[in-house]
């Protein structure tokens, strides 16, 4: 198990380069508008998703929470554990999101935070997709790519605004 946080970033390309520095690490994962970085230790799937704002009427540069689970088991498990406690759920299967084929179940605290406890079943459902680098094409060229890619890419519900 580890925690998922998932951040809205309009300064994309700033952003990878800044947690490439501050984890260490290189993104597992680098497509347009979208990056992820696998910790080890302490557990932590962090992803950046290009969004031209940050002002989202709940959490601001907060995109979502989540526990990535190790199989789809333990996400039905989840489900019924949060609807026995009287939780509103909304279930996803084979859902294509953040390019990646997963099984999820969200809910949302009292704050309007939303959480998703998950499974990636296939890591890259795109591998033929590379990144957009701004400093290749102009902005707002980036900004359409990471756009256009979000909405072939993820449902409503997923990583992106």
């Amino acid at each position: 198990m580890k925690v998922h946080v998932a951040l809205n970033t309009p300064r994309f390309d700033e952003s990878v380069r800044f947690y490439r520095t501050f984890l260490g690490l290189e993104p597992v994962k680098l497509k347009p508008g979208y990056a992820k970085f696998d910790v080890a230790e302490p557990g932590l799937n962090l992803t950046l998703n290009a969004s031209n704002r940050i002002d989202s009427p709940v959490a601001g540069a907060l995109n979502h929470l989540g526990i990535q689970v190790a199989s789809t088991e333990a996400v039905k498990e989840a489900a019924d554990r949060l609807k026995h406690e009287g939780l509103a759920t909304f279930e996803e299967e084979n859902t294509d999101c953040c390019y990646a084929l997963q099984d999820k179940v969200w809910v949302t605290d009292p704050n309007g935070y939303r959480w998703e406890v998950f499974v990636v079943k296939v890591g890259d459902t795109q591998p033929g997709v590379a990144a957009v680098s701004s400093t290749a094409v102009s902005s707002a060229a980036a900004s359409s790519a990471a756009a256009s890619s979000t909405d072939a890419c993820c449902a409503s519900t997923c990583c992106h605004d």
